[in-house]
């Protein structure tokens, strides 16, 4: 009722601030019939013009007001929302006030038709610089218009009706945003002072295959951001892109005791994403750091391998070398002492999966726990379509490169997957895009899963 209310507000005012050629006119006839001075006319006309203008680049430019503080991009972003609409229902009202002039010519002031046309071109430019600034801001700050989202309104912002529907879409998206945004504001105030995620013991958290912890692009995304809002103490594992299970063991040992001897913890916590589970086992197992890991949770960890490296070993042995060549050059760049992406890759087969867990058993004393996730479709997440089909026949429900059978170890906790047709993919686990899906929060998985690990006194 408000918004409706608010709508038919900005209905009659914005053609009153987009007739400035009605009203300047209107204005100039009157004070030529009380014989005011030509020079004073001009000033007040170019004085009507710039406070026109300023309100418009008032409305242009301006975020929404929210009484919820969900920040500068999600006000700007609802903003442009609102443009859309009061551009759209400004037409309709700016439509009706023509036909009254044109057809009745209304009031006491005798307007041509020139005048009249004039008038409604300036209109109609103004209401679609309302619709266009308004999508602009839509496109620029929103979250939930992915790669090919955006795509489809740059295609279609030139076909009439077409793009109306398209952007009322992203509009209906960009609330959804909102109203997301805005209870995750509520709920972080509610546990301003709760220290949910403030555990006994540190949190290490360990990357995956083909990934570094570098310090402007966190490799979890969102996560450590709100694990700290909520008390967690967090580090990373800084072991190598592709490093092999054992080197890359060797690397996280070391970095137990760094953190052990920086916070004089007796233990750490684990959370590792990918391969990064199998380097932490190989470590807590096999390089006798058992003693000084409270806990191991796994993330999409591959623990009986993957179908489809199984075929990717078949590749010519040449062609392999020489793919792995590139990739150790390019990763040896970016900071691998020792990358070895022949081997790294090669341990993700179902054969070298079963040795390892032969000779890398769970160590008493460990709470080891994992989760999985699953995509539904293939277009689920582009990149990993092909693996996800060659999954799908073999191994049944995947995230696009683990089964949900494979990443089951220790307590198994469940699947991560939304009521939407796009699910959640390997990436999605670790806030890789920095998009949000309905019916998944990312962040509050792993809040809710620290504030599990806390209760159970880890």
């Amino acid at each position: 009722m408000k918004k409706t209310l608010k709508r038919c507000v900005l209905a009659l005012l914005l053609p009153g601030m987009l007739n400035f050629i009605l009203l300047s006119d209107a204005a100039n006839q009157r004070m030529a019939a009380s014989q005011v001075p030509l020079v004073i006319r001009i000033g007040l006309l170019i004085t009507l013009a710039v406070c026109f203008g300023l309100l418009y680049l008032g409305l242009l430019v301006m975020p929404a007001f929210d009484s919820v503080k969900t920040g500068l991009r999600v006000r700007m972003m609802l903003g442009g929302r609102s443009l859309v609409y009061e551009g759209l229902y400004s037409m309709g009202a700016q439509a009706a006030v023509f036909v009254i002039f044109y057809i009745h010519k209304a009031g006491p002031y005798d307007f041509s038709n020139g005048i009249l046309i004039a008038n409604g071109i300036l209109a109609v430019a103004g209401a679609f610089l309302l619709i266009g600034v308004g999508a602009l801001r839509i496109f620029c700050t929103s979250r939930r218009l992915s790669i090919g989202r955006r795509v489809v309104m740059l295609l279609t912002m030139w076909i009439p009706l077409v793009n109306l529907f398209v952007l009322l879409y992203a509009c209906r998206l960009v609330y959804e945003e909102y109203d997301f945004e805005r209870e995750k504001v509520l709920l972080r105030e509610l546990r301003v002072d709760s220290e949910l995620c403030r555990t006994r013991y540190p949190l290490l958290m360990v990357h995956g295959v083909g990934f570094r912890d570098l310090r402007y692009f966190n490799y979890w995304g969102r996560i450590p951001a709100e694990l700290r809002r909520n008390g967690a103490v967090i580090y990373y594992g800084n072991q190598e892109a592709f490093g092999t299970i054992a080197y890359n063991g060797e690397d996280i040992r070391k970095r137990i005791y760094e953190i052990m001897e920086e916070t004089k913890a007796e233990k750490v916590n684990i959370i590792a994403h990918s391969k990064g589970g199998l380097d932490a086992r190989y470590a807590i197992s096999t390089l006798k750091m058992a003693p000084y890991v409270a806990s191991l949770t796994t993330m999409s960890t591959p623990h009986r391998g993957c179908r489809f490296v199984d075929y990717a070993c078949r590749l010519p042995e040449g062609l392999y070398r020489f793919v792995a060549g590139c990739f150790d050059r390019t990763f040896g760049k970016f900071g691998d002492r020792n990358p070895d992406f022949y081997t790294a890759t090669r341990q993700f087969s179902t054969k070298a999966s079963a040795e390892f867990n032969k000779q890398t058993p769970d160590a008493p004393g460990v709470y080891y726990q994992s989760y999985a996730s699953k995509m539904k479709y293939p277009w689920s997440h582009l990149l990993l379509s092909v693996p996800w089909c060659m999954i799908r026949p073999l191994e049944g429900d995947n995230d696009g490169l683990v089964s949900t059978y494979s990443a089951k170890w220790g307590e198994f906790k469940g699947i991560f997957a939304n009521q939407r047709m796009r699910g959640i993919s390997h990436g999605d686990m670790i806030d890789l895009k920095r998009q949000d899906y309905k019916g998944f929060d990312v962040a509050e998985a792993y809040v809710q899963i620290v504030a599990e690990l806390k209760e159970k006194g880890f």
